[in-house]
């Protein structure tokens, strides 16, 4: 039997499919772009301004898709894809999907950890959605982020509503939230 060989489609050849008429198509490359940059991000930093703009699909993968890619951009270029703070302030509050939400909140948990101009800027996005999503079944993951968050470089004033913010379910609430809550507290302290 003859051996199959696959040939990956190259990044301008995915990320040129990211605008492109057919919806599958879409999700598929934002799919392969976000596996892309788990393997080696840099190879997507010129494509920055071209991701940023698939923000705006209006299917819910292909957005999720490239959040994951633009997270994994933020670890070794935060200033290039602060670019996506609109694209994810519009997905945040996505009334369609929770993985799309959760998708937007990891990335402004990673590009506000990235400064603490950048915590200023997305504190208050981040409160909002913790306010709005609290206790929801995306609530564990995003709790996950918020811990990457809180042993990120914040300001002090994002450090401080930070507590504020989750000091109130180490002692009221159970299980998963208050473990999380005590944790995400340690970090943003200094203490973990």
């Amino acid at each position: 039997m003859a051996e199959v060989i696959v040939e990956t489609p190259s990044v301008d050849n995915l990320v040129g499919a990211l605008t492109g008429a057919r919806r599958r198509s879409r999700q598929e490359a934002a799919h392969q772009l976000a596996l892309m940059a788990h393997q080696d991000a840099h190879q997507l930093l010129p494509y920055v301004d071209e991701l940023v703009d698939a923000l705006y699909r209006p299917e819910a993968q292909t957005r999720w898709e490239v959040f994951d890619a633009l997270g994994e951009l933020c670890l070794i270029d935060p200033e290039a894809v602060a670019k996506g703070y609109d694209g994810a302030e519009a997905s945040l509050f996505d009334e369609g999907s929770a993985t799309v939400r959760l998708a937007a909140f990891r990335f402004l948990c990673r590009l506000g950890a990235s400064s603490p101009a950048r915590s200023d800027a997305s504190w208050p996005l981040l409160d909002e959605a913790i306010q709005c999503y609290h206790g929801d079944p995306e609530y564990h993951d995003m709790l996950l982020a918020l811990l990457e968050f809180a042993r990120g470089d914040l300001s002090e004033n994002t450090r401080d509503a930070l507590i504020a913010r989750i000091s109130f379910d180490t002692t009221n609430s159970q299980a998963y939230i208050k473990a999380f809550s005590t944790q995400i507290v340690a970090a943003a302290k200094g203490g973990e």
